[in-house]
């Protein structure tokens, strides 16, 4: 996923604190919004799961990119969508909400964060895999350049790789700012990873040799769900230090549930659900790694994830039947 490019907060949203009561004799249809990663395609399946088979709605799922689903949201084509990182298309999303034509009804999962990870076995070994510690000390980018000659270069000898995000992507120019402000342009090369495919396979061939690697990435995202990861310290985002030369910690971000306007007062009931659906990080990571380890469609993931975390999903929904509607779905 292309990463923040901006750290402002969502003045303008509108959120819902409703609850499911009834369940509506007359339920309608409801289109998701389907952007072209996979967290939110099964982010929107868990929640239709739920308001087909539990509260008989009639679900479909649209595909698109950012900008043309959101205008879609903004005219009504589009009812909903669960997962949408409001800083990456900050504007887009802010002239919609001030000009009235979406809501923000929730939170999805709060404070997604990104930056500069290696495996936690370079810092604390992994005995199970006869690794031991390569650098026990490693807790900061500030620690890195004695460390140099743990992540080498292929292509130049003395200096470490680091690798970067595909050029192309935001973070690819906010990591060589972060080189160059923290004095590690001095010790380190940054290696274009091509794309996000190429920067996960980068991780998984180092990782599954057991070899040192400094890489960019974000949670969620099925490489941290799948491989244990540490991401290093970074000084605490400071907007004045960021907007000067990004010498701090990439801020954190709200990923939000958005619905068009006119949804909450045609269907109620579902309004009420997305108003309620919150999840944590890791269950984000840990269903992209399921998806990712098996082969798994998203609807088969969003299945999954229903069946192994009743305690989340059920916290949503006050009406007993809704709930009894979708377990006995689940055993279909």
């Amino acid at each position: 996923m292309k990463m923040l490019t901006s750290n402002k907060c969502l003045l303008a949203a509108i959120v819902l604190v409703l609850s499911i009561s009834t369940v509506s004799l007359a339920a309608g249809s409801i289109v998701f919004g389907d952007f072209s990663w996979d967290s939110v395609q099964v982010h929107n399946r868990i929640a239709g799961f739920i308001l087909e088979h539990g509260c008989g709605y009639d679900v479909t799922h649209k595909f698109g990119e950012s900008i043309p689903l959101l205008l879609g949201l903004r005219r009504g084509d589009v009812d909903a969508t669960m997962e949408i990182w409001v800083d990456n298309i900050y504007d887009a999303v802010v002239d919609a909400l001030r000009e009235g034509e979406i809501i923000a009804i929730g939170c999805n999962y709060p404070d997604a964060p990104q930056g500069w990870y290696v495996p936690t076995y370079v810092i604390k070994g992994d005995a199970k895999r006869g690794i031991k510690p390569m650098a026990p000390d490693l807790r900061s980018v500030f620690d890195l350049p004695k460390y140099a000659e743990l992540f080498p270069d292929p292509q130049a000898r003395g200096k470490g790789v680091f690798y970067n995000a595909p050029t192309g992507w935001v973070a690819h120019d906010i990591n060589n700012a972060k080189l160059a402000a923290y004095g590690l342009d001095k010790d380190f090369n940054s290696f274009d990873t091509g794309s996000d495919a190429g920067l996960s396979s980068v991780i998984i061939r180092h990782y599954q040799r057991g070899e040192p690697v400094l890489v960019y990435n974000w949670e969620p995202n099925w490489v941290m769900g799948l491989l244990d990861m540490t991401r290093l310290e970074e000084p605490p985002y400071d907007e004045a230090r960021w907007q000067e030369d990004f010498g701090t910690a990439y801020p954190a971000v709200t990923v939000q549930v958005l619905v068009n306007r006119d949804f909450p007062s045609r269907e109620p009931e579902a309004a009420s659900l997305l108003a309620n659906y919150s999840t944590k990080l890791e269950h984000t990571n840990a269903f992209l790694a399921y998806m990712q380890a098996n082969d798994a469609s998203v609807d088969e993931t969003a299945r999954w994830f229903l069946k192994e975390h009743p305690e989340v999903w059920t916290r949503w929904i006050i009406d007993r039947d809704v709930i009894a509607k979708v377990a006995a779905a689940l055993e279909e």
